[in-house]
Parts: structure tokens; sequence; C-alpha cells
């Protein structure tokens, strides 16, 4: 297990018929070799585990990978203290968070959005 530094970009969807490089999320966590989430090593490593988001030209926001009641895992933003404006990852204890894969996340505008992994790279400890 080592905690990963994981990128994903905006797939193709109705504003962004090609994609976009420039709207998306950076985020660390401990993934197994499959890319899948360890609860048990985010637990013991939750203050590594963070989150960038970057919109386009928005400035971007800065905040932490957490499990939610229930087992979903979420970005939860520094500047937003309440949960309702938690970014919900669709599933994401099913993903394997492997380069060329697709991930969902609902935004803080409630609407779902798809994701490609791009890279996946260890950070050092």
């Amino acid at each position: 297990m080592s905690i990963q530094k994981i990128r994903l970009e905006l797939a193709r969807d109705h504003d962004f018929p090609s994609g976009s490089r420039n709207h998306g999320y950076e985020f660390t966590a401990p993934v197994d070799d499959n890319g899948h989430i360890l609860p048990e090593q985010w637990h013991g490593n939750r203050d590594r585990c963070r989150v960038k988001r970057f919109w386009g030209d928005a400035p971007d926001e800065i905040g932490h990978l957490i499990r939610k009641p229930g087992g979903a895992w979420a970005f939860h933003y520094d500047i937003h203290g309440d949960e309702d404006d938690d970014e919900t990852g669709y599933r994401f204890g099913n993903h394997s968070f492997l380069p060329g894969e697709y991930v969902s996340i609902k935004e803080h505008d409630d609407v779902l959005r798809t994701f490609r992994v791009i890279s996946v790279l260890p950070v050092a400890p």
C-alpha cells in the first residue's frame, strides 16, 4: 500500500464535447495494486488524503477525501463548512483508479459528471 496522487480530468459531456484537461481533480489516497481505495489505510492517513478541485479560471478548491456514514467517499472542502457542499464519488469504493478508467462525481451543483483517470503516481512519504 502506498499513498497515490490521482488526477481526474473531465470526460466529454454536453458542456465539453471533447472533455477538458482544465476541469478536474487531483487527490491523494491509499490504493492497492488494483487501484482500489483502502479504507483501513485511509483512516490512519486521513491528514495526507487531500483534494484539489481545478475548474477552468475559477480559484482552486482545497480539501480532504472523507468517508461518509454508510461508506461513501466524498471530497470535503476547507472553505465549505457545510457537508451539503461535499462532492460525492459515485461508487468510489468499487472503482479502480487506474489510468484510462472512468469515475463519476456528484458535484456542488448536484450534477453527476464523469471523469477520466489520467494518472496515478506515488507520493513520497
